[in-house]
């Protein structure tokens, strides 16, 4: 199965791999082509640190290709079922201790937990799966076992 990715995850996915194939890549194989021609390559700081780039920027692009070829964009906006949590949700969650917070549901990709965008996969993401507002959830993660009930699932 592949992985699931948001229109907008997709999207940022496909910008990376545009910028860095149309924009980037060209400009050190230029700067390389230059360095090259000025000689002795052993001591050429702009040679060396060029090529090591372009090293760099096609690992990425082989990554990004492969991910690309690897995900399956759903949008959460054409969930029918918006009443229980599923790829897509933002959902409102309260802790033991009464803490809110909010999390998104996304791909791997596009996780960013500092934003509150965590992976579909995640130890939290697989707790919720399902359940609905009013629902509480126990979820083991490495600080500890905790309790979170369900205040609010929307579908953006």
């Amino acid at each position: 199965m592949t992985d699931p990715i948001t229109p907008a995850g997709m999207a940022a996915l496909r910008a990376r791999y545009t910028h860095l194939f149309t924009t980037e890549r060209p400009a050190i194989v230029e700067t390389v082509s230059w360095a090259a021609g000025n000689g002795d390559r052993s001591e050429n700081g702009d040679y060396i640190y060029g090529r090591k780039r372009l090293r760099e920027i096609d690992r990425e692009l082989a990554h990004l290709s492969k991910r690309l070829a690897a995900v399956t964009v759903i949008d959460p906006a054409g969930q029918p079922d918006r009443t229980r949590i599923f790829f897509g949700a933002t959902v409102t969650l309260a802790d033991e201790d009464d803490q809110h917070q909010t999390l998104t549901l996304v791909g791997a990709d596009e996780s960013d937990a500092h934003a509150g965008r965590i992976a579909w996969n995640t130890p939290i993401a697989r707790a919720l799966r399902g359940a609905t507002v009013g629902d509480t959830r126990t979820v083991t993660l490495p600080s500890g076992t905790r309790s979170l009930e369900i205040l609010a699932i929307r579908y953006d």
